[in-house]
Parts: C-alpha cells; structure tokens; sequence
C-alpha cells in the first residue's frame, strides 16, 4: 500500500510540473504580445505623435533596416553561434560599395556587387567558426575590424555619396502606402522563416544549435550548417547595408555602427535561444517590433541616449536569464 501510494504521489507531482511548464511555456509566448500592447497603449497616452500615421511609417522604415539584418541573426543564435560582430563593418561595405560603384556599373549591378563581397565576409567567419573552431564572438570581432579597416582605406576615410537618385527614389517608394523598403524586409522575412522551418537547412540548423554531437553523429553536416549561418547573416546585412545607403544617399565607414546590437537584442528579446537549438524567424519579429516600438517611444519622451542603452541592456539581461530558466525547466 505503502509502494502505491508513493506512487500515486510521485505521479500526481509529475503532473503538477507538466502543468507548471505548459503554464510557463504559454506565458513565455503571450508575455510578449502583452508587452507590445502595453508600449502601444503607453505611447498613444504618453504622446500624440505616437498613434501617427507618420511615426509609424518612420518606425517601419528603421524597423526594416534592422529586420533584415534580425533574420540572419536568428540564425546565427538557433545554430549555436552565439553572435556575429562583423554586421557594422558587413553594412558599412555594402552602404559604401553600393554608392562608390553605381557611376562606374549602374545602380542594379553595384547593388549585386556589394552584397556580393558582404557575403564573403561571412564565408570567412562561416570558415573560421565552423571548420577552424574559432570561438565565433573571437572570429566574428576580428573580421569586422579587418573589414573595416579595408573599407576606411579604400574610401579614405571619408563620406561616399550616391550617382542615381533614381535608385533612392525606388527604395523610397510606397506601395498602398507602405514603404518599398518594408516591403523588402517582409519578403526577407518570409524567405528566412521558410528556410528555417521549412526546409532540411531549417532542421539541420536547430538539430546542430541543440545538440552538436548528436547532430554529427546523425550525418548533419555541422560544420557547414554553422558556416551557413554566418554567410547568411552576411548577406542579410549586405542587402540591410545598401538599402541604407540607398535610403541616405550617402555612407561612412562607421554606417552600420550599433546594429548588431539592435539586432541581438530584438533577437533574444523574441525569445530566441542564445544557447542554440530552439527559435524562430516569427519570435525574432515579435522581438523586433517590441524593441523597435520601445524606442521610439523612449525618442519621443526625450529619454537620452545612455538611458536608452541601459534599458535595453536590461531587456537583454532578462530575456537571456529567462531563457536559462526556461531551460532548466524543460520548457525552452
């Protein structure tokens, strides 16, 4: 009777932990739909501007910026990456490649070209983290600041203008009021989440960010996988890179500084796994979008730069704390 009852104890706790975790999971999912609500029904209050059709479409237009560049991102975590520093350094060359060569190849093919040899960038960090096993954030640092360094010397430090304003005409364009550039950056989006959840790349990704080892010996091809994410993220931050160009009209070396930490912090923030192994292109938007909205209200508030910073610095904090937790419960 004893034995049975130990039993029965031992089942009914096994259901309360079930239940806890599902109660965990759902929240963890709907805590940051609230959140957004909340910074929407904060800003309308807070500001007028706010719930402006202008401000939205200003806030869109960032957001896309930054969203390409979330999409390779995502991979790079999911896969186990942890991050990829070399993004300023990838969209200062694709801003500046982009300008600097329309006078000499048109608009279209100077875009191709710059994406083109932002891509490379990623195929040597994909090199380096994947077969070489170079820690990625060690990697990833140091082909940034070679990058660079290339680009500060090829344009001599100086600011690039565009030769096509046809070009910022298009990218500046709107269809049914929506920004072409927003366009773009959904069509991206859509791409990365078919990929990722879609696709065997898709699955080899997640398997090789969860377990490395049990991916190897399941014939994932790991060390390409981890590559890919890289050569991804350089793409996205190509493309991100001479979208932005287009959109000024102008670009510098120090273009992309800063967005590689939007881009993890609307990555981690949408519940995306720092640790590898678990996420997804759509909690990566939820992410973005909160952290994009957060912002902007914090702009309109006149909260200073530095302040911003810390309360981002703080969303990062609690949502890597809150995936380790999640871990550990099995829920994640």
């Amino acid at each position: 009777m004893t034995d049975v009852a130990a039993m029965g104890q031992t089942t009914k706790d096994g259901a309360r932990f079930n239940q806890g975790n599902r109660l965990v999971g759902l929240l963890s999912r709907a805590g940051l739909l609230l959140a957004i609500l909340a910074v929407i029904l904060y800003g309308s209050i807070s500001n007028p501007v706010f719930f402006t059709a202008g401000n939205f479409v200003n806030v869109l237009t960032s957001m896309s910026i930054v969203g390409i560049v979330v999409v390779g991102m995502t991979f790079v975590l999911v896969v186990g990456g942890m991050a990829d520093l070399s993004v300023p350094a990838t969209i200062a060359c694709g801003a500046i490649l982009c300008l600097a060569l329309q006078a000499y190849i048109g608009p279209v093919p100077a875009f191709a070209v710059a994406v083109l040899l932002a891509g490379v960038t990623g195929l040597v960090n994909g090199v380096l983290v994947g077969y070489v096993g170079i820690n990625p954030i060690i990697a990833t640092l140091g082909m940034g600041t070679i990058v660079l360094g290339i680009v500060q010397a090829a344009v001599g430090g100086v600011i690039v203008y565009g030769a096509d304003p046809s070009s910022a005409d298009f990218v500046k364009s709107r269809i049914f009021g929506v920004p072409m550039i927003a366009i773009i950056f959904i069509a991206i989006a859509i791409i990365g989440n078919f990929v990722l959840s879609r696709t065997f790349w898709g699955r080899w990704t997640i398997a090789t960010g969860g377990n490395y080892s049990a991916a190897e010996a399941s014939a994932v091809p790991v060390r390409a996988v981890r590559a890919g994410a890289f050569v991804i993220t350089a793409f996205a931050a190509g493309i991100s890179g001479g979208l932005l160009g287009l959109t000024l009209q102008s670009a510098r070396p120090l273009v992309g500084q800063g967005y590689e930490f939007s881009a993890i912090t609307a990555v981690v923030v949408g519940g995306v796994s720092i640790m590898g192994g678990f996420g997804s292109i759509p909690r990566a938007m939820a992410g973005l979008v909160f952290v994009q909205l957060l912002t902007n209200v914090m702009v309109l508030q006149g909260v200073r730069t530095p302040i911003q910073g810390f309360v981002l610095g703080l969303l990062i904090a609690g949502a890597v704390a809150l995936d380790i937790a999640l871990r550990k419960r099995g829920v994640a």
